[in-house]
């Protein structure tokens, strides 16, 4: 493969590289034209089909991708859909290169999985909204130079009808960033306030009081994209039996345990793209997958620190142990996957309101 080939001959950083280097290494993916392959030519991609999309995730198994992350996953096919030309022109490809740092405005203190319940408010203002409110839970959200932001505009109609979304510059008067600690000692998350914030009317994704739909399109982008999950899974595990020097019957057992997790979340993903080699859309497979993943990446972390000894708790397994707990959280919590899976795949009766 030609991305092969070029990957060979570059000087790939760690995963652990500061954000700066890792900037540095997606200008370099982006200039070669490897930074997102499935998209379109004329944003930076190389119009890829599904199969080389496979092969190009394979490649990049240990390599770092793109810093924003979110963005290029989520936000931008979202763009790609409801965006002007003018917003295609202006976003796509600085977010490919990561020569702007994207968040995303989605979580609220009361308004979690459950996004409709969101608060933050916009009020128009001539060509101006307003905004004021809080989001918490954003991914890069004290350095992003970009989020998209999703604000009640309308309370006098059905919750999820009165929503729209903005494409706002974080350098705006009256937005504050407050960086979040986990308790793995990381900062990547952030809460924000909004006061009084103005923000173009330009900025609208979509139309106004739709922006369940462009919520909508950003989710399932999300719940699709986590068919590529099990790459990640399959080095945690490979990287573990490299450190080991002595296995018990038990540490056997374990491991024997978590190779079966790991190989069934890649059949789970391999399923999930033949339905789409085959045309089918996207379905409930993507909260199976998402659900199966976050289980495997947990039962991983603790199978480690079992097989390692807890002095191993003071490198990088201790701090996977602690990230891990997040999984069932992030991207969609277990809770909901459940009711998800229940409903559009066992036919079970909905959740009540």
């Amino acid at each position: 493969m030609e991305f092969r080939d070029w990957l060979r001959a570059q000087k790939v950083p760690s995963e652990q590289a500061s954000f700066e280097e890792l900037r540095v290494w997606n200008a370099r993916l982006f200039d070669a034209g490897w930074a997102a392959p499935a998209w379109p030519s004329e944003f930076g991609g190389r119009d890829a089909s599904l199969e080389e999309q496979l092969e190009y995730n394979e490649a990049m198994a240990g390599v770092p991708r793109p810093v924003n992350a979110i963005g290029v996953a989520n936000i931008a096919p979202a763009i790609m859909t409801y965006g002007t030309d003018e917003q295609k022109a202006r976003f796509l490809r600085p977010m490919l290169r990561g020569d702007d740092i994207w968040s995303q405005g989605m979580s609220e203190p009361e308004a979690g999985s459950d996004l409709a319940s969101l608060r933050c408010a916009a009020a128009r203002d001539g060509d101006d909204f307003v905004v004021n409110g809080q989001k918490t839970w954003n991914s890069n959200g004290h350095f992003a130079d970009w989020c998209q932001l999703y604000v009640r505009t309308d309370t006098d109609v059905p919750k999820h009808k009165g929503i729209t979304c903005l494409l706002v510059d974080m350098r705006l008067d009256g937005i504050e960033a407050r960086p979040i600690t986990t308790m793995a000692g990381d900062q990547s998350f952030a809460e924000l306030f909004f006061t009084d914030v103005r923000v173009p009317s330009s900025a609208m994704l979509g139309v106004l009081n739709d922006g369940w739909s462009v919520a909508t399109r950003t989710l399932s982008n999300e719940r699709a994209g986590v068919a590529s999950l099990y790459l990640g899974e399959r080095r945690k595990f490979e990287q573990l039996v490299a450190k080991i020097d002595h296995l018990s019957a038990v540490s056997r057992d374990q491991l024997v345990r978590r190779y079966i997790d790991v190989r069934l979340l890649e059949f789970l993903a391999k399923r999930s793209i033949g339905a789409a080699l085959s045309g089918r859309p996207p379905g409930a497979e993507g909260s199976v997958i998402k659900l199966a993943w976050s289980q495997c990446d947990q039962a991983l972390a603790n199978t480690a620190v079992d097989v390692l000894g807890m002095h191993a708790l003071s490198n990088a397994v201790g701090t996977s142990l602690l990230g891990s707990r997040s999984t069932t959280i992030a991207g969609g919590t277990t809770e909901v996957n459940k009711n998800i899976i229940g409903e559009r795949v066992l036919g079970l009766a909905k959740e009540p309101s």
